[in-house]
């Protein structure tokens, strides 16, 4: 199993965290403060390493990857409470403990 912990709200790096989610067979992903009010915002398209003429195909990309992630991803608690994010579209809220503990044979990678 891949563990994935998403931090940061950089859509480059959102990207990449998601692309891992998406494309091991049995992934889990954990949306802490950054990650989550990126996540959970529906019109992400500032993403300043990517050329101009590319941002659309980018953005477009990057919400089908969030589209597909979404199911395996749960919402850190405490950043639910601290930054007002709506977790609806994600699988569920959860501690950081309780997600460490429920992946703890997995290869943990934090983006």
């Amino acid at each position: 199993m891949l563990a994935v912990i998403l931090e940061s709200a950089e859509p480059e790096r959102l990207y990449t965290g998601l692309s891992l989610i998406v494309s091991a067979d049995e992934a889990r992903g954990l949306a802490t403060f950054g990650a989550l009010t990126a996540l959970v915002d529906p019109d992400i398209k500032d993403a300043p390493h990517v050329l101009e003429d590319e941002r659309e195909a980018f953005a477009r990309t990057l919400e089908e990857l969030r589209t597909l992630a979404a199911p395996r991803i749960w919402a850190c608690s405490a950043a639910v409470q601290a930054t007002g994010a709506d977790p609806s579209g994600l699988a569920g809220v959860i501690s950081i403990p309780s997600f460490i503990n429920e992946v703890k044979d997995a290869q943990l990678v934090v983006v």
